[in-house]
């Protein structure tokens, strides 16, 4: 949930002078062409080789295995190498993908450091320019009963309420991400707006470039994702640092689901199909061949941290319906929950890490409730997240922790959902924005029994009147847990402050 959602009506008024049906087809028609406008015009034979032109990324990284992605700038074959192989791995890329391929690593050595290049090439071409090659680094995760140290990051919300990509600086937080040492880090949502508009003036007040005006096809949530992955600071981080992507509402649309994402201009009326191949398309993912939309999996990092990724949207129950005791809502789906109920009771790792893109108890949502809470009002999804604090009890979990983002402020909560079992606590952190608009709030659901350990965001966020200013209060938080199995929490805001820190020792768990 975020304020000042762009609708498809918006869109619509882009094609106002048409008065006939064919009129309003070639305006739409035109306007998809103008969200093209991003991407590399294609050279003559006699130009310049094809050459990646957004950069790289690593992700899914497992102890023997990590998925690349990359985008080239025309029809080509993607090449990678890692450092000290002869061995080429290699995609086709084409316009079906918007030239984007994604390439998987295997048998890879667990706790070790991998460099690559990749370039693009054509038939004859197929050496590749070294001086061109783009240049990268990841690590393998440890083995899973490797008790290692592990240092990750997390945040989201990027491009939105049009705080965008600054015309001197980009997005200059990401320089900060990249300078942190991570193992990994979790973009957790809203890393494009794909409903809202980039201008050539922010809402802070600065130049900025300007981006493709909202999305409602595949090849304008295209434009949405080129946009943000030209930024200079992005490309450099996700070359350093290995990268897992879950999504929100605003890579479709504000607060969509199956249900809640019709769109007049969209091909088949809806916008999530075209917004989740668009997704998968800019990702270092590759789902299971057999389920090839599936985004909710695991993540196993040395003996003390298991992720559980979540997807929030694509399996939901309408936001309007009833959370009602006999028949409650669902946000993550049967299947899903089923998975995240049997994962957690099979994980023997020290720290259950559950990896949310809504909140549990702040509520949000416009019209009716997005996240977990309700906020009173009996619209949320209070009921499957009192079903996993249940589970979590019931497999004797103490030492669960929730990460978080979408309400563009950084806080945390404990938790004692059980009246008759106070000692028993959970933990929710939550980052961002990483660079959008700021909307901090105070409301808090009450019905887990939530302790506030902080809140950081400006009190009066109508009173920013510099990007320089919003810099302070855009942030990301960093988890370390040491050899020994204690977490530290620390967030960092976009001018390298620590504003918080928190501790939870190995033997409080």
């Amino acid at each position: 949930m975020k304020p000042r959602p762009v609708e498809e009506v918006a869109r619509a008024r882009t094609c106002r002078r048409a008065s006939t049906r064919w009129r309003v087809a070639l305006c739409c028609s035109a306007l998809s062409a103008l969200c093209a406008c991003q991407r590399a015009v294609l050279p003559t034979a006699d130009g310049p080789p094809p050459h990646i032109s957004h950069g790289t990324a690593v992700g899914e990284v497992t102890s023997s295995s990590a998925v690349l992605w990359a985008r080239c700038d025309r029809d080509a074959t993607l090449h990678v190498r890692l450092d000290g192989s002869e061995v080429d791995y290699r995609a086709a890329v084409s316009a079906a993908s918007d030239f984007t391929a994604r390439i998987p690593f295997v048998s890879l050595t667990p706790a070790t450091s991998y460099g690559y290049r990749a370039w693009c090439a054509t038939g004859a071409d197929a050496g590749g320019d070294a001086s061109a090659a783009a240049r990268g680094v990841f690590r393998s995760a440890p083995a899973p009963d490797a008790p290692a140290a592990v240092r990750f990051g997390w945040s989201g919300d990027v491009g939105g309420q049009n705080v965008c990509r600054d015309r001197e600086r980009g997005y200059p937080i990401f320089a900060l991400l990249a300078e942190r040492e991570l193992d990994f880090f979790l973009a957790v949502g809203d890393m494009i707006y794909a409903d809202d508009n980039c201008h050539r003036r922010g809402r802070y007040r600065n130049a900025q470039i300007p981006g493709p005006p909202p999305a409602f096809d595949l090849s304008t949530f295209w434009a949405h994702w080129r946009y943000n992955r030209d930024d200079p600071a992005s490309q450099r981080m996700l070359a350093r640092v290995p990268y897992f992507a879950v999504w929100d509402d605003h890579e479709i649309r504000n607060d969509s689901g199956p249900q809640d994402d019709a769109a007049p201009l969209a091909a088949g009326g809806r916008l999530l199909p075209h917004a989740l191949r668009a997704f998968l398309d800019y990702q270092p993912l590759l789902p299971p061949a057999d389920d090839p939309t599936r985004l909710y999996r695991a993540v196993r990092w040395g003996r003390h941290v298991e992720l559980f990724l979540l997807d929030t949207r694509q399996y939901r129950d309408a936001l309007g319906a009833s959370d009602a005791p006999d028949q409650p809502k669902t946000l993550l789906g049967a299947r899903q929950l089923a998975w995240l109920e049997a994962a957690l009771a099979q994980s023997d790792a020290t720290w259950k890490i559950i990896v949310a893109s809504v909140p549990l108890s702040i509520p949000t949502g416009s019209l009716a409730r997005d996240g977990f809470a309700d906020g009173g009002a009996g619209g949320g999804y209070e009921r499957e997240a009192a079903r996993i604090f249940a589970a979590l009890r019931a497999h004797g979990i103490r030492n669960s922790l929730w990460i978080t983002t979408d309400v563009h402020f950084a806080t945390g909560f404990i938790y004692r959902p059980f009246a008759d079992d106070p000692s028993w606590t959970a933990h929710e952190l939550i980052s961002g924005p990483l660079n959008a608009g700021l909307f901090p709030t105070l409301t808090v659901d009450p019905t887990f029994r939530p302790e506030r350990l902080f809140i950081y965001g400006p009190s009066e966020p109508g009173d920013i009147d510099s990007f320089d200013q919003a810099l302070g209060w855009f942030n990301f938080g960093v988890i370390d847990v040491s050899a020994a199995g204690a977490l530290t929490v620390s967030f960092v805001n976009g001018r390298d402050e620590t504003v918080f820190r928190y501790s939870i020792p190995a033997g409080d768990r």
